[in-house]
Formats: structure tokens, sequence, C-alpha cells
């Protein structure tokens, strides 16, 4: 976990240093929906690498942003879900979500605009 003396005093900085990578985002947002598998993530993240994944995972576990549950089954299977704190950040996503929906349609009737 990140100590409170490493963070940046801007609180946007904080965020972004927490989840501003592409990979983290879509993680997140992945696991807004409900808790994943490490393969399962694997494979609806195209072009990530088992490495960067893995990494991905136990910054945010230890960050506090999700939570890593090990299952005592034969093979043992472990899942992925938002913790309380990353589940507080579903507004942030929302935002971005709307946010990025209402960019692509202005996009777009600007380039049916431009091309009439």
């Amino acid at each position: 976990m990140i100590k409170k003396e490493e963070l940046p005093e801007c609180p946007v900085a904080t965020t972004v240093q927490l989840i501003g990578n592409k990979w983290k985002l879509l993680i997140l947002r992945n696991l807004l929906v409900r808790p994943w598998r490490f393969n399962e993530l694997m494979k609806s993240l195209e072009g990530i690498s088992q490495k960067v994944l893995t990494d991905s995972l136990r910054s945010m576990e230890s960050d506090g942003i999700i939570t890593r549950t090990v299952y005592p089954e034969v093979p043992p299977r472990v899942e992925y879900a938002l913790s309380e704190l990353g589940e507080s950040m579903r507004p942030i996503l929302d935002a971005m979500q709307a946010w990025g929906t209402e960019y692509k349609t202005t996009l777009n009737i600007k380039v049916i605009s431009n091309s009439q």
C-alpha cells in the first residue's frame, strides 16, 4: 500500500497515481460488473501481458482497491473483486463512460456535418 507521505499533494494526482493507467481502468471497468478470475481478465483485455495484469492486480490489491479471494478447491480458484474502496470509484468510472459516450456522439455529429 502506498504510504500517505508518498502520495501527491494534489487529490487528482493521487487518483491518477492509483488508477491512472489504461489497464487498471479497464480492470476496474470489468470488476464493476462482477468478480473475475485471472484468465477471464486476460482474455477480456486484448493486448495485456500476463506480467502487466499480474502487476496491476497486485498493485490494486495492495492499494486496497480490489480483493483477491482464494477458494480452497482443487484446482485452486482465485477471484478478484472490487473492495469497498474500489466500489467507491464507481461514480468516477460512470462519469468517464458518460463523457466518452457523449464525446463519441459529438465527434460523430461533426464527422457527418463535415461530410455533407
